[in-house]
């Protein structure tokens, strides 16, 4: 006998988890002993994905009917009223590579290529995927594994291509508030003449990832055509990675990261450079900031990272370029989306006041990428980016961007704010980057366009007991407080060496 039910949509977001909606007392709950938080198999036409039971109580569904989450809904292709088919699934044999990884034993290239398959159709529940990033985290990846959880991530999704032969790329590994380079360099490359197709992410664990940041300026959520068409106009877009269906495990695993505040140096590898070759670059430069509170702490940890990067670039098809950088300060002056935009337009535009540091960040990495091109001689590239911003070129280009995604927004303000004075007379010491994004994250960074932190000063600095170091943005008095408290809570966030 088939057991069947009839859709009924309910607009559930379960992000990146499939789940199914059923009466606890329905016929085939009792029948087959569903229970909540039971894996189902649910088959629609030749679709079929496992997801993960949830109960209702009340007349919201009636006997006959189910719902999905609206990613079921989409990995299916369902519409209200289908009928679904459900059954016991077959076990997973993925899980057993899952556990496997638990015990530190290596896995091929065949297992891993069949949990990453099962991540993408939905197969495993967020508390599968859980310990498959916990099983790798911690240096327990080696060089082929990476290479081979790279590979499958690419296979797993869309692949975009171009007429170019060189397509460049550049991205930071992050753990550096405020590092909004990307726009400034995008701008920078295309203007040039090089083609840069830049899809970025939203962020992991800090206030503020490239796409939230642009996304403040224009549209991100762009599909495959018309990246294409903003490409072959402008030679480079600067799109939410997301929206593409390139490397879709990526998102998945970076949701569950987010959840766990983890960011292991073998699923970097493979999120970063997984998502450049499916947006079809072949040329990237990374920025890897170094410091006491960033993500990188040390050389040590650096070079290993440099040495997957490189290796993995060169299995995969890939030229990767590693760029240490200062990590002891955020760049720039403004950190959430809204004011790390207003630092980039300030960058763009030439301004007098525009911040230095996030200028001369942008022109090292953009020189990077433009000596990728045989054009460009060796040393010359930063010399070169310059020329290009002082003249204007970029933020005309930016501008063209921008009006080809959808058009240029205004950016948003807080609707509070809160300035944190210096307690004594002295000079900046350090500035602990870890714990300035945590607060600028309560305070409702990323998903409040406009909260964050905007600084005032920055190390080496001279200033006076009562001066403003730095003022907290928030959209609401409730998150404004929450952070507030996190502050009087831990230790100065900045520290002053006092002139005594």
């Amino acid at each position: 006998m088939k057991l069947s039910l009839n859709l009924k949509r309910l607009g559930i977001d379960t992000h990146n988890e499939a789940v199914i909606y059923m009466r606890r007392d329905c016929e085939i709950c009792i029948s087959e002993g569903f229970s909540a938080l039971a894996r189902i198999r649910v088959t629609l036409g030749e679709k079929s994905i496992i997801a993960t039971l949830n109960t209702i109580e009340n007349e919201i569904l009636h006997h006959n009917e189910a719902s999905l989450s609206e990613y079921a809904w989409k990995l299916l292709g369902a519409n209200d009223g289908d009928k679904i088919f459900l059954a016991h699934p077959k076990p997973l044999h993925s899980l057993s590579f899952v556990r496997s990884k638990i015990y530190s034993n290596t896995l091929t290239e065949q297992q891993i290529k069949a949990i990453i398959v099962d991540v993408v159709a939905g197969r495993l529940s967020e508390i599968h995927i859980s310990a498959f990033v916990t099983a790798c985290a911690s240096g327990r990846l080696n060089g082929d594994e990476i290479a081979w959880l790279t590979k499958a991530m690419v296979e797993t999704g869309e692949k975009l291509s171009w007429d170019s032969e060189l397509v460049v790329d550049k991205h930071c590994v992050g753990g550096l508030p405020g590092n909004r380079t990307t726009p400034i360099i995008v701008s920078i490359v295309t203007s040039f003449g090089l083609t840069m197709p830049k899809t970025s992410s939203r962020s992991i664990t800090s206030p503020a990832g490239t796409a939230d940041t642009m996304e403040v300026l224009a549209p991100v959520e762009l599909d495959m055509k018309t990246i294409k068409k903003i490409v072959a106009q402008e030679g480079g877009c600067i799109a939410w990675g997301g929206g593409v269906e390139l490397s879709p495990a990526d998102d998945i695993l970076i949701h569950v990261e987010r959840a766990l505040d983890i960011d292991s140096e073998g699923q970097m590898v493979a999120s970063i450079l997984s998502k450049k070759i499916a947006a079809g670059s072949n040329h990237v430069v990374i920025d890897m900031p170094i410091g006491p509170t960033a993500k990188i702490r040390n050389m040590e940890v650096a070079m290993l990272l440099k040495d997957y990067l490189e290796d993995t670039g060169e299995r995969l098809g890939i030229k990767v370029k590693v760029v240490f950088t200062e990590g002891f300060e955020p760049v720039g002056r403004g950190i959430g989306p809204a004011l790390e935009a207003r630092d980039v337009l300030s960058v763009l535009k030439c301004e007098k006041d525009a911040p230095q540091d996030l200028r001369d960040h942008a022109l090292v990495l953009a020189g990077q990428v433009l000596e990728f091109s045989s054009k460009v001689k060796k040393g010359e590239g930063k010399n070169i980016a310059t020329e290009i911003l002082d003249s204007g070129k970029a933020w005309e280009k930016f501008q063209a961007i921008c009006k080809a995604q959808g058009g240029m927004r205004e950016i948003p303000e807080s609707k509070f704010t809160h300035q944190h004075l210096a307690k004594k007379d002295g000079k900046m010491l350090s500035i602990d980057t870890r714990r300035i994004a945590i607060l600028a994250k309560l305070a409702g960074a990323p998903e409040s366009k406009a909260a964050g932190i905007d600084l005032h000063v920055s190390l080496g600095q001279e200033v006076a007991k009562g001066e403003t170091l730095f003022t907290l943005h928030s959209e609401s008095k409730g998150e404004l407080e929450y952070a507030l408290s996190y502050l009087e809570e831990s230790n100065e966030i900045i520290q002053i060496q006092s002139a005594e």
